[in-house]
């Protein structure tokens, strides 16, 4: 039995003068105990790649030449990140002087470079910007949320979309429908 627990089992004096200082002590375990238990849940896929592109992007900054400290991080930092991760890139992006530029399925080989495809850019800059706020900074300073950055993102998807021949089509979203007795149900036509 701990020695609190003994005072208490025999009404010692030695107690807690109050007890709300016991109370604030007990509240401060609680909390320390979820901070732990929260450090040694695993994390999510998408938390522990947030968490990964996150490093990868202070990595980047302090290799620069000078170091560039994240509160001196700004759009051009960004775009600058994203053109270097394109050395990385698994995606045959067509240049316009290519014989294959816009062809859907080329009939062969060409020296075109491989890049970062656009959707996993879009899902990188997504990332960042909610690891950014996470890490103490503002919504209004975030550089991830430059309009010169969504810019970029629209002129790298609408190259892609031509040098491959597709063009980028928004996805719509499936619209409920609601049925004159209250029941929703998808457009989609019921099965006979």
């Amino acid at each position: 039995m701990s020695t609190k627990g003994k005072d208490m089992a025999e009404g010692s004096s030695r107690s807690s003068a109050s007890g709300a200082g016991a109370d604030a002590d007990a509240r401060v375990r609680a909390v320390d105990d979820d901070q732990q238990q929260q450090k040694q849940l695993p994390l999510s896929r998408y938390e522990s790649q947030k968490k990964r592109d996150w490093n990868t992007f202070g990595q980047y900054l302090r290799n620069q030449r000078p170091p560039v400290a994240l509160s001196q991080c700004n759009s051009n930092h960004v775009l600058e990140f994203l053109r270097y991760l394109d050395q990385f890139g698994k995606t045959k992006v067509h240049s316009q002087g290519c014989l294959f530029f816009g062809q859907t399925e080329p009939p062969g080989p060409c020296t075109c470079p491989l890049k970062q495809a656009w959707g996993s850019l879009d899902a990188l800059i997504g990332r960042l910007r909610a690891a950014y706020e996470e890490n103490g900074g503002l919504p209004e300073t975030n550089p991830f949320a430059s309009g010169s950055i969504r810019v970029h993102l629209h002129e790298v998807r609408d190259f892609q979309a031509k040098a491959r021949g597709i063009p980028y089509k928004k996805k719509k979203k499936k619209r409920n429908v609601i049925n004159h007795n209250g029941d929703s149900s998808s457009n989609l036509p019921m099965p006979p």
